[in-house]
């Protein structure tokens, strides 16, 4: 592959991004809906428990598959065959070697681990073989979870999200035939892995047949490749910590300081925050093995190029979203949790939090995703985990004072605002100057060349849906439906015009321009 094949790559594989996650988040929201209906409330209950054990399983990855990716990025761009094929085949057998271990741990420890998890003493018997197969599951998972990545290495991220697509699609199928014809938790459960580790397997074989030369042999398991590829894994798999302690320890606070309706109010606001963070963070993850091909390549031209290209992009997405979020942030929420009057201090944490994710696509999102793959994955380990404790410690110091100043009941406010102020101060103090020594230019002039015009665009939409609120919206909390979805169309019309008229370079105005019909292109003077 040439230089242009894998910027090619990379943009048509965030736009796949954006269409895997949109399926995802309907098909989320369809599926979830069935299994609250179709299940009794032990039944829900306890496939969340589980799931939610799934989702903290990602911490036994120890970064072997982000170094799976960076691996066969690298043997692309030099063509070195054979020693993707020991790496490969390094990474794949302990995988399974660590599979194995879970299985067992997972059918030995399924009775105590069901009591740890409150389970009633008469349906112990009846979730056993339930969970003896989600950990068998959660077992396999890792040794076929490379096979995604490979993929994302090949530069064919595109055709991973369609193998994904292919999942969730036969998921929601299937888990709505079971449901109907009361098949039991135990089929749910086994078609919900079957389409998880499914397109595993396809991504599999899709991935060998793309490398014909590269080949899994127990043979080419290698202690020294292990090691090699472990040192790039453990500071992954750190930086990978730091983000979960960064984006999941709030909560924690909440509860441990201030109790666990707080918890329930930081959720209702950070929701539409999370969303927003699922949505921005499509690009960056594209041109992450992008990255790793041109630095293996040298062609550090065309990597500042495209970390240029893919900031700007990423804040041409994120500032009208933003933007449009703080403004009609009460009716998301409405939306999202059904009140009908949301408190002050779930409005106040969902404003903060939806700032907090919008920042960190200004400043964290792109730089640290593609430079993990250059050569910086130490320097970033230190700064997340840094970013990680400053966020902790100012949390529970700003909770604390709130408790202490008497506002109990919006303490959690305080929470929310100690995960935003280490955000600009590394964002800003650090990560910005180190991306602007990276690409050879001052901080200013990177700025004005990426972030600058996007932000200027979305003048135009905030002074219309100040206005459509200051007309349309009576009162901020509790807005009426129809005027709000009115103001609503007007601002994002705003917004289109401001992104064609300021944001957009010629260049890219005529590159759109020519991918309409015929008809609807102006004609040339």
């Amino acid at each position: 592959m040439n230089t242009d094949d894998v910027k090619k790559a990379a943009w048509s594989g965030a736009l796949s991004n954006y269409g895997r996650t949109i399926l995802r988040i309907v098909l989320g929201l369809v599926t979830f809906r069935m299994l609250y209906q179709g299940l009794s409330r032990d039944d829900f209950g306890f496939w969340s428990l589980l799931w939610s054990v799934f989702g903290y399983g990602i911490l036994l990855d120890f970064g072997f598959g982000y170094a799976a990716q960076k691996r066969v990025a690298e043997g692309l761009a030099k063509r070195d065959w054979d020693r993707l094929s020991r790496a490969l085949s390094t990474i794949f057998f302990f995988y399974l070697a660590a599979a194995t271990l879970i299985g067992l741990a997972g059918w030995a420890l399924a009775d105590p681990l069901m009591h740890w998890l409150g389970v009633a003493p008469d349906k112990i018997q009846l979730y056993r073989p339930v969970t003896v197969l989600f950990f068998a599951g959660m077992a396999l998972g890792f040794p076929l979870g490379i096979f995604p990545e490979v993929l994302r290495g090949l530069q064919q991220l595109k055709t991973a999200n369609r193998i994904a697509m292919l999942g969730l699609v036969a998921n929601a199928v299937l888990l709505a035939l079971a449901l109907h014809f009361n098949w039991g938790l135990f089929a749910v459960f086994a078609i919900a892995l079957a389409c998880v580790l499914g397109p595993d397997i396809l991504a599999g074989f899709a991935a060998l047949r793309a490398m014909p030369d590269v080949r899994l042999r127990p043979s080419l398991f290698s202690r020294s490749e292990l090691f090699s590829t472990g040192k790039f894994s453990l500071f992954a798999w750190l930086n990978m910590i730091s983000n979960l302690l960064r984006n999941k320890t709030d909560q924690v606070v909440a509860g441990a300081l201030v109790g666990l309706p707080a918890v329930t109010l930081y959720q209702a606001g950070g929701k539409a925050g999370e969303m927003f963070g699922i949505i921005t963070k499509q690009i960056s993850d594209a041109l992450s093995p992008a990255a790793a091909f041109l630095h293996a390549g040298g062609r550090r031209d065309a990597l500042h190029e495209m970390f240029r290209k893919g900031l700007r992009l990423t804040v041409l997405v994120a500032a009208p979203l933003y933007t449009g979020g703080a403004l009609y942030l009460d009716l998301l929420v409405r939306i999202l949790t059904g009140e009908k009057q949301p408190a002050f201090a779930t409005l106040i944490v969902g404003e903060i939090l939806l700032f907090w994710y919008f920042h960190l696509a200004l400043t964290h999102l792109v730089f640290k995703k593609m430079f993990m793959m250059c050569g910086q994955e130490r320097r970033l380990m230190w700064q997340g985990l840094a970013e990680a404790a400053l966020n902790i410690l100012f949390s529970v110091s700003l909770t604390l004072l709130l408790v202490h100043r008497g506002w109990q009941s919006d303490a959690v406010i305080g929470v929310a605002a100690g995960s935003v102020l280490p955000t600009i101060l590394f964002g800003w103090g650090l990560l910005w100057r180190w991306a602007a020594r990276e690409v050879n230019t001052s901080p200013l002039t990177l700025f004005s060349s990426t972030i600058a015009r996007p932000l200027l665009a979305c003048i135009p939409m905030l002074a219309t849906g100040l206005l459509c609120r200051a007309l349309l919206g009576p009162t901020f909390g509790n807005p009426q439906w129809l005027p709000s979805l009115l103001g609503m169309a007007i601002t994002g019309l705003a917004a289109l015009a401001g992104i064609w008229s300021i944001a957009l370079l010629p260049a890219e105005k005529s590159k759109v321009l020519s991918r309409l019909p015929a008809r609807f292109r102006p004609s040339a003077p």
